[in-house]
């Protein structure tokens, strides 16, 4: 989702770097800061997927470590029950031997074999119960081992875990900014759609006449060829092109959140006049004051809502060298855009 708001946003920006009422540097630091924002977005994310992925091979390892301890607390309990066996055998045998030896001159010699019997047999359970408490402490020493590696797993855990959740919040805040971006967006496009309608309905009389209305990058493209406005290579507004810019200021007029920007564009062919206008460019500026004063004198549009720009012959919408080429690139565009107040607010917070 974020990178379908980025796209949309990012179109909203430069298609209004001439005419927002915010000045270009701040508009930059908007929009660097959009980006910054975007990054560490991009960050968090991947941040938090590794921690999670490190959360669970975690958790993994430490149940392993858990029944690896109790294996082996099972086998010292085993080992424990055994040594306590062969110790009580132990002991008997030792008791055993220890009263032969002091009844030794009770037996004849025939009781040698038997004595040597019982030696051979005390030796052995000695020497077994010795390699059982030897194996028993290496099962303690293990143990002991396990368990501080489990310890240790447990307090990384837990580190981990209060990173993911700081991370986690931030995520969470972020997807939260971007909610709200989207959703004023949304707004602007509905606005933009309720004021092509409106626009369209004023101009009704106008269209396939030289005047076209049409929406491109969140804003509403109002586009008049030069025969509704002007004579050739002149910048005084018709009478009839007069008729449409009223009708289009009323509704400029009660739509007090709409910037307004005013491109006036001329062909390529040379323009050699005198006196103010030297070129196609002076001409076009020339044309694009003229409406600009038509509306202002017709309305009460706020001046500051609306500025004036003359393109000249570089932004062509045709490229070929023709009568018919040359024609529709003589044009007038009115180009409305919401006030975007919100958007910059939520970027300047971020």
């Amino acid at each position: 989702m974020y990178h379908k708001i980025i796209r949309i946003f990012t179109l909203f920006v430069f298609s209004i770097m001439f005419f927002s009422c915010v000045p270009t540097r701040q508009f930059q630091e908007l929009k660097n800061k959009n980006d910054k924002c975007v990054d560490e977005r991009d960050s968090l994310k991947s941040f938090n997927e590794s921690l999670t992925v490190k959360n669970t091979e975690s958790l993994s390892e430490i149940e392993e470590l858990k029944k690896e301890i109790v294996d082996l607390a099972s086998s010292k309990a085993d080992i424990e029950d055994t040594l306590s066996f062969y110790s009580k055998k132990y002991n008997v045998y030792k008791k055993l031997y220890d009263d032969n030896t002091l009844n030794q001159n009770k037996y004849d010699s025939s009781n040698d074999n038997e004595t040597k019997l019982l030696l051979a047999e005390i030796q052995a359970t000695k020497n077994d119960l010795q390699k059982r408490e030897d194996k028993l402490k290496e099962l303690e020493l293990a143990l002991n081992s396990k368990q501080k590696e489990i310890d240790a797993k447990n307090k990384n855990l837990l580190v981990i875990d209060s990173e993911l959740k700081e991370k986690q919040k931030e995520l969470e805040e972020q997807s939260k900014k971007y909610i709200e971006l989207q959703n004023i967006i949304n707004r602007q496009d509905s606005a933009v759609a309720v004021l092509k309608e409106k626009v369209t309905d004023a101009l009704l009389g106008f269209e396939n006449k030289g005047l076209s209305i049409n929406v491109r990058n969140g804003k509403v493209y109002v586009s008049m060829e030069e025969k509704l406005l002007f004579k050739s290579g002149k910048y005084n507004v018709d009478s009839k092109g007069i008729n449409a810019l009223k009708k289009l200021s009323g509704v400029l007029e009660q739509n007090k959140e709409i910037n307004i920007l005013v491109e006036g564009h001329t062909d390529n062919v040379p323009y050699h006049g005198t006196g103010n206008i030297k070129d196609n460019w002076d001409l076009s500026v020339m044309r694009a004051t003229a409406i600009v004063k038509t509306l202002l004198n017709n309305s009460k549009i706020e001046p500051k809502r609306i500025t004036a720009a003359g393109r000249g012959k570089y932004v062509p919408l045709e490229s070929a060298k023709t009568s018919e080429a040359r024609r529709k690139n003589r044009r007038t565009e009115i180009i409305l855009t919401p006030k975007l107040n919100e958007l910059f607010q939520i970027l300047e917070s971020n």
